[in-house]
């Protein structure tokens, strides 16, 4: 094309960095946001549950610009989808949360802890959470777990069993002293502390 004689292939794209505006406003623009990092609605029973911690890349920097979403059954098991005949209808918890890393690379998610679902063998799963992260020079999002600390049931969880045992701690999440719930969990891209990712 004329004009376009010296300008080089067009450089391949990313999942992030991301522009807040279009992320999680949380209230600062005039819309309803579809999305929030808070789970918990008046009607959502099951305990009450924070997960907090900082996103780090290769060389241990915190990553400011980087994407986290979730998905989890509620406390029963259930997950907030039409296939899942379980669902109670009066319920609003639709168990998704998206956020943006702060300038710290720090996230929060309010929820409530999952109970414990089936997988497609039907065999119980450990109560977790599925996570997707998306950051600059990545190609595609990244997808992870985040299981509890103190979970009896950690120790039978046929994905977790699948992880080398050197490498497990990367997906629990680790309830702070005090008494609120609240649960820490890093994320590391890569490195020596590189978080497990699933190939899915």
């Amino acid at each position: 094309m004329q004009g376009m004689k010296g300008q080089g292939i067009t450089p391949s794209q990313t999942v992030g960095p991301f522009f807040k505006y279009g992320l999680t406003p949380d209230g600062k623009y005039d819309w309803n946001d579809a999305f929030t990092n808070n789970l918990v609605t008046p009607d959502t029973s099951g305990e009450r549950i924070r997960i907090e911690g900082q996103v780090f890349d290769g060389d241990g920097a915190v990553v400011p610009d980087c994407m986290l979403e979730i998905w989890q059954a509620d406390a029963q098991g259930r997950f907030s989808d039409p296939r899942d005949s379980r669902a109670l209808p009066n319920s609003t918890f639709r168990g998704f949360g998206r956020i943006g890393t702060d300038a710290k690379g720090g996230y929060a998610f309010d929820t409530i802890k999952p109970g414990q679902v089936a997988d497609p063998d039907g065999k119980p799963q450990a109560p977790h959470i599925v996570l997707a992260v998306f950051a600059r020079g990545m190609l595609l999002h990244n997808y992870s777990r985040i299981y509890f600390d103190g979970e009896a049931a950690n120790a039978a969880d046929p994905v977790l069993a699948l992880v080398p045992a050197d490498r497990r701690a990367t997906l629990i999440a680790t309830r702070q002293p005090g008494g609120n719930a609240v649960y820490r969990f890093d994320i590391h891209l890569q490195g020596d502390k590189e978080t497990v990712f699933f190939d899915v």
